[in-house]
């Protein structure tokens, strides 16, 4: 009795998934404003024709398992802004964002025109917006602690030009590379300083077995934001263009 109750749940709940799969149906969240461009009306019925699955256009603030807006996975764009896409669990929604960003979804974008001009693009140029690194630190505090702490393995200035290691990038080097913030912020986790550095409530004792094979470097927080703060003032050295080859 019990292997035919359990046959029986295993063919219901069998059913209720496959009648989930084949739902074929989604309600899609569209704007007015895109709406009234005709370009939905272009879209929609290509992947509906192709897949069988009926699309329910919806306004803007109804309930939806997709969503045409401006948050979400960026999709197309338009004279005036790009259009994203928010999917949520639906498998049919799911099955028509995953065309929509095929190559074929990306042509079918492409390929829609209004009186000769194609005015929807499936390349969108996302823009990158530059943050300029600030510290709350003391350069000049900053200054002599790196002398101090990192000027016997790197030129920190003029100071210690002559007494640093040759292979040891300067910090005006360092400085010039575009994730220094990352390399700095992070530095006593990046090989070779945790054999030797500690860091105050951050870093763990060395192994007893593990030693610092040189006089350790130790500092704080406050050590490391007052430096940060002299780097960020620095000016970067010159590195030239980018090696080309052939």
């Amino acid at each position: 009795m019990r292997r035919w109750i359990a046959l029986a749940v295993g063919m219901v709940c069998a059913t209720a998934s496959v009648a989930q799969d084949a739902d074929k149906t989604f309600r899609l969240s569209i704007p007015d404003s895109l709406t009234e461009t005709g370009f939905p009306q272009y879209l929609l019925p290509r992947f509906s024709l192709k897949t069988g699955t009926r699309i329910e256009r919806v306004g803007a603030d109804d309930a939806a398992d997709a969503y045409f807006g401006d948050t979400g996975r960026a999709a197309f764009a338009d004279a005036n802004q790009v259009w994203s896409m928010e999917v949520g669990d639906d498998p049919d929604a799911q099955a028509f964002s995953e065309w929509l960003f095929s190559a074929v979804g990306r042509n079918t974008i492409d390929s829609f025109t209004v009186d000769g001009d194609t005015p929807f693009s499936s390349t969108v140029k996302e823009e990158r917006q530059v943050v300029e690194l600030s510290f709350d630190g003391d350069a000049s505090k900053g200054a002599d602690l790196s002398l101090a702490l990192c000027g016997r393995c790197h030129v920190v200035s003029e100071a210690n030009r002559m007494k640093a290691i040759g292979s040891t990038p300067s910090f005006k080097v360092l400085r010039a590379l575009p994730d220094w913030g990352d390399r700095f912020q992070a530095f006593y986790a990046l090989n070779p300083h945790p054999a030797f550095t500690q860091i105050a409530d951050v870093t763990p004792p060395f192994d007893i077995s593990r030693p610092s094979p040189i006089a350790p470097v130790e500092m704080t927080l406050d050590d490391l934001d007052h430096i940060l703060a002299f780097v960020a003032a620095e000016t970067p050295a010159d590195l030239g263009a980018p090696i080309e080859s052939r």
